[in-house]
């Protein structure tokens, strides 16, 4: 395709090394682009995932008799045996399950009974 210097007096002017310059310059503006958006998800969505994996890790492994829990499933229980992938929760006064460890989803803030006033 021929371009009219009428139209087009810049690059009608402009000497044949000076498109070389603009197109690494642009390559560069890609790349500090692309670097970027890898750097915004890194810290919005890979960093918090890992940091949220390993409290997830570190409570599963801190699990211990007596400490109250909740499934994924929603099954609310106390701890009564820990095993190395599984734990027995006792949810009823004769009722135990025997579950994987990575189905627990959190433990319960340990509440303190209230006191009657009688």
């Amino acid at each position: 395709m021929v371009y009219s210097t009428a139209l087009f007096p810049l690059l009608a002017a402009a000497p044949e090394g000076a498109q070389g310059a603009s197109t690494s310059g642009q390559m560069m503006v890609t790349l500090i682009t692309f670097g970027l958006i890898f750097l915004i998800f890194y810290f919005l969505i890979i960093r918090p995932q890992n940091k949220r994996q390993k409290e997830v890790q570190q409570m599963l492994a801190s699990l211990d008799k007596g400490d109250e829990v909740v499934t994924i499933g929603g099954i609310h229980g106390v701890v009564q045996s820990v095993k190395e992938d599984s734990v027995v929760i006792k949810v009823d006064d004769h009722t135990t399950l025997l579950m994987e460890k990575s189905a627990i989803a959190r433990k319960k803030e340990r509440t303190l009974k209230p006191v009657s006033d009688k």
